[in-house]
């Protein structure tokens, strides 16, 4: 960097106030300056982007070159920019698994509030911005992850002990609902569903993943205590509705984690309006702006507000969720801000960074 005009920090300052077109994602929380070089009259510059960030990558590619050129005083900026994805901090007393990098929790205080469809989609929109994915289904009594995900059948097994993860619309995924009949009831007392959870975790060749999502049970109970305890949790997401008596059973969700030194990345509002299917009408059934109310009053971020409307429920019936069904509708657009947002939480709170070789985001 001898002779060079400009250095990592004025970069970094000039990254300070610019954001990803169309996500709201100031880039300078996720971007790390990894070299600065004079390249003719203008810069060539290295950047390590802590979440992954594939569709958006020829945009920010073409708007940051302009706005650093412009920041900078130079007449152009080549720009490499690629994909680090760090593993993350966990709960103080384990490890993190092996080939896992980042296991984020997606839970809720009580069923109904549309968890595990915000489950899917979060982890379907990382997938599509290049990152490696896996999500658990850790609702033993109400799997749904094999019907939203549009997979059915059982798990194979290479040496009779370690299961293979079933995949759909390039997620791996592990269910109890592999494993069982879709209509069998599971009548299983609190230890047991905590070693079928075990098992599902442990027992999964997840192999190498950037994120690990886990769909929690509703609830504050024995299953949901044994997983913020047990699983190497490296942060936790809640899901609400706007509504009083979901966020009272949210707000205890958000405890829980806290009490088990897992990091809240953010509360996620559901169902915030209903959209009218016959004429697009927007309207608060639920009550107004209760995610974001929560989420000021217990210093976590605010991670999005996202509708109630018809097509996000017949879509993960069909097994395409929303952001798989139309990547390029609006809908499909909240999924992936919030998303991202939240792996930007977690890329920013810090971590090793060094678990891992570096991973390459390209076309």
């Amino acid at each position: 960097m001898s002779n060079t005009a400009a250095t990592r920090d004025d970069v970094k300052e000039a990254l300070a106030d610019w954001s990803v077109p169309g996500l709201g994602l100031p880039l300078s929380r996720v971007a790390t300056v990894a070299s600065v070089e004079e390249a003719g009259d203008g810069l060539k510059v290295e950047l390590l982007l802590g979440v992954p960030l594939r569709r958006s990558l020829k945009v920010v590619e073409t708007a940051l070159a302009d706005h650093l050129a412009e920041k900078l005083g130079v007449k152009q900026v080549d720009l490499d920019i690629r994909s680090d994805v760090a593993s993350r901090a966990v709960q103080r007393n384990l490890e993190p698994l092996p080939g896992i990098r980042n296991i984020i929790a997606v839970a809720s205080g009580k069923g109904g509030v549309g968890k595990s469809t915000t489950a899917v989609n979060l982890a379907l929109a990382l997938a599509q911005e290049g990152a490696r994915v896996g999500v658990l289904d850790a609702d033993i009594y109400g799997p749904s992850q094999p019907r939203m995900l549009g997979i059915s059948g059982r798990p194979t097994s290479r040496d009779g002990k370690i299961m293979e993860p079933k995949e759909n619309h390039g997620v791996k995924a592990m269910s109890i609902g592999f494993l069982v009949d879709e209509e069998q009831p599971m009548v299983w007392r609190g230890p047991m569903v905590s070693q079928a959870l075990s098992q599902l975790l442990n027992e999964t060749d997840w192999g190498e993943l950037d994120y690990l999502i886990v769909d929690m049970p509703p609830g504050t109970g024995d299953a949901q205590l044994t997983l913020s305890q047990r699983v190497p949790l490296s942060g936790a997401v809640i899901v609400t509705t706007p509504q009083d008596i979901a966020l009272l059973d949210a707000r205890k969700g958000l405890q829980m984690f806290r009490k088990v030194d897992v990091d809240v990345l953010g509360i996620i509002e559901n169902m915030g309006t209903h959209i009218c299917s016959n004429c697009g009408h927007e309207e608060a059934i639920f009550g107004a702006e209760g995610g974001a109310k929560m989420a000021a009053q217990y210093d976590a971020p605010f991670l999005g507000s996202l509708p109630l409307d018809i097509r996000i429920r017949e879509q993960a019936d069909g097994g395409e969720p929303t952001v798989v069904a139309d990547p390029d509708g609006e809908l499909a657009a909240s999924y992936r801000r919030i998303a991202l947002n939240m792996v930007a939480e977690l890329a920013s709170s810090g971590g090793d960074g060094d678990a891992f070789p570096t991973i390459r985001i390209e076309d």
